[in-house]
């Protein structure tokens, strides 16, 4: 069996990947602005956005799964469910959800980006063309909403190194587990 630590870090690695998905999940559904002309933009406006969130709710989904066997493993260093199965869908489990989540943060990350150079270069040419009427409220705003994606962003990129944490963690409590050198 593993360690006391180990458990003990995986308890917290899942309670942290939980926190921060379901912390993204909350920023990219507040994040809004709305604009002089009475229109509104939300993160259902940009089709990346809507796959940062639900890569995010499926991390969160899966640390809340697996959180009452980390609960059983760090109180009573024993597996709730006896045999190698759990340990091997600790460990296939893991590695597929950090690299979904690794995903949706270079998804985020690069969509933004690149949006707050369009949008950017775009305010950019209108002010050159003399129309400054309503530029700048039109700046801040979209500056706003993407830096916000940029926190949800950010969240996200915590919950994937946590689960990635848990994917290591979930190596060695396969290999101390069961295998050829036991």
């Amino acid at each position: 069996m593993a360690s006391k630590g180990i458990a003990n870090l995986t308890l917290i690695f899942r309670i942290l990947a939980l926190l921060l998905s379901v912390g993204c999940i909350v920023v990219l559904v507040t994040d809004t602005v709305k604009f002089s002309d009475g229109s509104k933009t939300t993160f259902k406006d940009v089709m990346t956005y809507r796959y940062v969130l639900a890569t995010a709710a499926f991390g969160g989904a899966y640390s809340l799964l697996q959180l009452p066997f980390a609960i059983y493993y760090a109180c009573t260093d024993k597996r709730l469910i006896r045999g190698r199965y759990l340990p091997e869908f600790d460990f296939h489990g893991d590695k597929i959800v950090s690299f979904l989540l690794a995903s949706g943060v270079g998804a985020a990350f690069a969509v933004t980006y690149e949006l707050k150079s369009f949008v950017d270069n775009f305010l950019e040419t209108i002010i050159s063309l003399g129309f400054l009427e309503d530029t700048v409220a039109l700046k801040s705003g979209a500056d706003k909403f993407l830096n916000r994606i940029y926190i949800a962003a950010s969240l996200l990129l915590g919950a994937f190194v946590c689960m990635a944490l848990l994917s290591v963690l979930s190596s060695v409590n396969r290999t101390t587990s069961f295998g050829f050198f036991r």
